[in-house]
């Protein structure tokens, strides 16, 4: 018999807990759900729920950015991204193209897809004109790019990859002694490609609780309890809530087609700086269709100093859980989904953007105890 919402707020509520308990979640679908449904208003006042690194949009390196931004303007290519990307914005002077939106508002043939069969389509109907396909995003993401890599592409179509792993960022944070949170919820969507198992780590090298939960209510809540319940227990485990979809080992297919198609990178992620082991690039077998290895790659050593977070920007810290959205001192003042200033106001799994979709529209500088 399921349990709901109410019942599991009500469990929550009845628990004699020691302390504050700060429980981080990594997935911007997590945040979405738990700031849609008023889960943190629901829950007892010492129980803070902290978005950390789930946004792919917000930790895309600025100079793979600005790196799309000038293959679509200075060379002959037709450029397609998911939606999202095309409002980020890089680090340029006012007189040039600061997003992609931007330099296809000056000419450049760029257009948004959905999927990456999108791309091929494009390319097959287009086959005089080399099509760029940005590929940004996290294991979810990247699994269907490489699916699509290894079930054949047109000659005409070539990957600007910027994929990343989602459990490298909270392994920094682990190993910096000063994670900022007490217990995990993963993400239900890479534990279903990766397996639960990716984040037994956290229990078995750090100590900490971590349970995997899916987008509901239901399931958030339930993970919530389990984490909070090992804490008030001490007795610490991967509990798995999200069972009937994240199955142990994952997705098989799916993982072998990401290693058949990748290798795995040290790579860079805005505003916090190279990660090991938490970027994907396209493996040799596949350096026909790199565009990185086909096209000149517009951008030198003062861009990657240039790549972090427009001046004032605090989108970094957001991403790591070190302050609330809010807490940016613009965000909601010259920062808004309109004229988006730092990334994570951009999408929709962006920290900022959620928290300003729920109504939180006004800066507040106080800082996380």
């Amino acid at each position: 018999m399921s349990v709901s919402a109410s019942e599991w707020l009500q469990r929550i509520h009845a628990m004699a807990l020691p302390r504050t308990v700060k429980i981080m979640n990594v997935c911007g679908g997590h945040e979405r759900s738990i700031s849609m449904a008023g889960l943190r208003a629901a829950l007892p006042a010492n129980i803070e729920l902290i978005p950390g690194p789930g946004c792919p949009v917000c930790v895309c390196p600025e100079e793979d950015v600005y790196c799309a931004i000038q293959l679509a303007l200075r060379e002959r290519v037709m450029l397609v991204a998911f939606g999202d990307m095309l409002r980020v914005p890089v680090n340029a002077p006012k007189s040039e193209a600061r997003s992609l939106e931007q330099a296809r508002a000056t000419g450049a043939d760029i257009r948004p897809i959905a999927t990456p069969m999108e791309a091929v389509r494009i390319a097959r109907a287009n086959r005089d004109v080399p099509v760029v396909f940005f590929a940004a995003g996290f294991e979810t993401t990247s699994a269907p790019v490489a699916a699509m890599l290894i079930e054949g592409v047109p000659g005409n179509l070539y990957v600007l990859l910027s994929g990343r792993l989602t459990w490298p960022a909270v392994a920094m944070l682990l190993d910096s002694g000063t994670p900022g949170f007490d217990a995990l919820i993963a993400p239900g969507h890479v534990s279903t490609i990766m397996g639960p198992e990716e984040w037994q780590f956290v229990v078995d090298k750090h100590g900490l609780p971590a349970a995997v939960a899916g987008f509901t209510p239901e399931s958030l809540l339930a993970a919530t309890y389990s984490v909070l319940r090992q804490i008030q227990e001490q007795r610490y485990f991967l509990d798995n809530c999200y069972a009937e979809v994240a199955h142990p080992d994952g997705n098989p297919t799916a993982r072998q087609q990401l290693a058949d198609a990748f290798d795995v990178i040290d790579a860079p992620w805005r505003g916090v700086g190279t990660i090991p082991a938490s970027g994907f690039a396209l493996k040799p077998a596949y350096a026909a269709h790199d565009a990185r290895r086909r096209f000149p790659i517009h951008g030198d050593d003062a861009r990657k100093r240039a790549g972090e977070m427009p001046l004032g920007c605090d989108c970094a810290k957001v991403v790591l859980g070190k302050i609330r959205p809010n807490e940016c001192f613009l965000f909601g003042r010259a920062c808004t989904p309109q004229h988006p200033i730092g990334p994570c106001m951009v999408s929709d799994e962006g920290a900022c953007r959620i928290w300003w979709a729920s109504g939180i529209r006004e800066s507040n500088k106080m800082a996380m105890s």
